[in-house]
């Protein structure tokens, strides 16, 4: 028996109303004002020439975005867009548990900018904290085992490491000079 064939969100773009769609509380990503102004000047010269990528929540109705908050704030910060989209935006919308929204969020954003480091570590605290592993967040965010275990450094959770086996890399012995006092120069015999 085949698989439904798939089709990508974006042969399925709706025009949603600016009201119904809210920004996802995850995103790491930031955007500098000069960045900010261009995005605006390129949506005022080309139009959205990219949809927004949400999630609908049916029980809210209410689309949450996944990617593409820079150009919905575009559209909330500049009337003159708002109104020439007559307060309409296009939208992508994919249908994915929290974990893959989240890791979706991730990498259109790391495949297009760079990311805050502290927010960053913060989703791969919730990321961890909804089960997670780490075979996980590599896989599906594009890290290597040392820049997740450094943002779960940054986060300074001990609960983020409690699965971990550490080894005892080193014994203590005892120093044969402790407590035997040393002057310059002198050699031992």
């Amino acid at each position: 028996m085949k698989n439904k064939e798939f089709k990508s969100p974006a042969y399925q773009v709706i025009s949603v109303p600016f009201e119904k769609i809210v920004p996802n509380t995850y995103n790491p990503n930031s955007v500098a004002p000069p960045e900010m102004k261009l995005l605006y000047d390129s949506i005022k010269e080309d139009g959205y020439t990219m949809p927004i990528v949400c999630y609908y929540s049916v029980k809210k109705d209410l689309y949450a975005i996944v990617d593409g908050f820079h150009r919905w704030r575009v559209m909330k910060e500049y009337p003159d867009i708002y109104e020439r989209e007559h307060g309409m935006l296009p939208v992508a919308v994919i249908d994915k548990p929290l974990a893959g929204r989240m890791a979706s969020t991730i990498r259109h954003n790391r495949a297009r900018g760079s990311h805050n480091v502290e927010l960053m570590s913060n989703i791969v605290k919730e990321l961890h904290e909804l089960g997670r592993s780490d075979a996980w967040l590599s896989r599906h965010l594009g890290m290597d085992k040392d820049e997740i275990l450094r943002l779960k450094q940054i986060s300074g959770l001990a609960s983020l490491f409690k699965d971990v086996n550490f080894g005892q890399a080193w014994k203590p012995v005892e120093d044969p000079y402790d407590g035997k006092e040393e002057t310059a120069g002198e050699e031992d015999n």
